[in-house]
């Protein structure tokens, strides 16, 4: 297919080209942007590590190393080249050696990777944030690997081996990046090529039933409930993420700025609540955060926010989703709370099982 410019009286075409004859070079230039945009191949990963080699008896080098949102390592391979040479065979020998990554290990991955951007960021902080995930959990770490080629174009015979691994439950997408010159610009025609867009939601479903099924094995949730009393009303038999809640409309209720709230429990601070310009009802909030995730900005899950209607919170013309994700870390964060507002008369204990 062709690129053209559509005027009032004619299609011109855009001339393809290719990535040598631009002047475009697979490491330090290709590489080096897409470090600092991978959205624009692959939407809510993090990049951790560029050129990483940190393993025994092997000088193999992974241009891109990310995590994504399920906590699932993520191998990016580029290739300038016009058919994508053995790039899948490649990437699935780096995928096998980096799946025994844990938590740790990737935190010290990532610290100097920081280090190489001159960034002052806290490899730690930002993983977990990233992640939204309170603590560190070994358990979900890394239980798969992903992997994300990237090429000018790809063979028939590379595209074939990718359908039939996907079909044998490796996670492989191609993106093709096919260059085209116009008047001394160099644009991009970006496009997914396996999984087909049209299979993607069919896709994902899938994995997030067999990530769910894999996780009810695992987990062994705490289903204590809590009886919480604010302003001498008591709520019975909470559970942990509607007993905060309770705590924090009581305080927004009573005066106090969201932003106050969210600063009584450092380590929830800046995800406490999401926070949007204008007063939206529940809908509207929805539909702006969904939006706004899918045009490259802040991940946005409704399941992980109290965003239904009567649970959005209005301050100064700015509208707030609280957060639901508490975890193990429920008991330091409500102790947080009623100690940064002693004047407050709030209490909560276990309730009778």
């Amino acid at each position: 297919m062709a690129i053209y410019e559509i005027s009032s009286d004619q299609f011109r075409k855009i001339n393809e080209t290719s990535f040598s004859n631009a002047g475009l070079r697979e490491r330090q230039d290709l590489q080096r942007l897409l470090r600092s945009q991978i959205e624009i191949v692959s939407p809510d990963i993090l990049v951790i590590a560029e050129e990483f080699s940190q393993w025994e008896d092997s000088h193999r080098r992974i241009d891109l190393l990310g995590i994504d949102k399920d906590a699932r390592l993520v191998v990016i391979e580029l290739k300038r080249t016009e058919d994508g040479g053995h790039m899948e065979l490649q990437a699935i020998r780096y995928a096998a050696m980096v799946s025994a990554m844990t938590f740790e290990r990737a935190i010290e991955v990532y610290t100097r990777f920081l280090k190489q951007l001159e960034s002052d960021e806290d490899a730690r902080s930002s993983l977990l944030d990233f992640l939204e995930w309170d603590e560190p959990d070994e358990d979900r770490f890394a239980q798969e690997v992903r992997i994300v080629l990237v090429s000018a174009e790809f063979s028939k015979e590379l595209t074939t081996s990718v359908i039939w691994l996907n079909e044998s439950g490796l996670d492989i997408q191609c993106v093709r990046i096919k260059p085209y010159s116009d008047n001394g610009r160099i644009l991009a025609d970006i496009q997914p090529i396996i999984p087909l867009p049209e299979a993607e939601d069919y896709r994902v479903r899938i994995k997030e039933k067999q990530q769910k099924e894999r996780a009810s094995r695992k987990f062994n949730p705490d289903f204590t409930k809590y009886d919480v009393t604010v302003d001498g009303v008591t709520h019975s038999r909470l559970p942990k993420r509607t007993t905060i809640f309770t705590v924090v409309r009581y305080l927004i209720e009573k005066g106090y700025r969201p932003e106050e709230v969210a600063s009584a429990v450092p380590w929830r601070k800046k995800s406490m609540f999401r926070v949007t310009e204008g007063v939206m009802n529940s809908i509207e909030f929805i539909d702006y955060n969904l939006s706004e995730a899918a045009s490259g900005g802040q991940s946005f899950e409704e399941k992980r926010f109290y965003c239904d209607e009567g649970e959005l919170f209005h301050c100064d013309g700015k509208t707030y989703g609280f957060t639901n994700q508490w975890g193990s870390r429920f008991i330091e964060s409500i102790e947080q709370l009623i100690e940064s507002f002693p004047d407050e008369s709030i209490s909560y204990i276990a309730s009778d099982q």
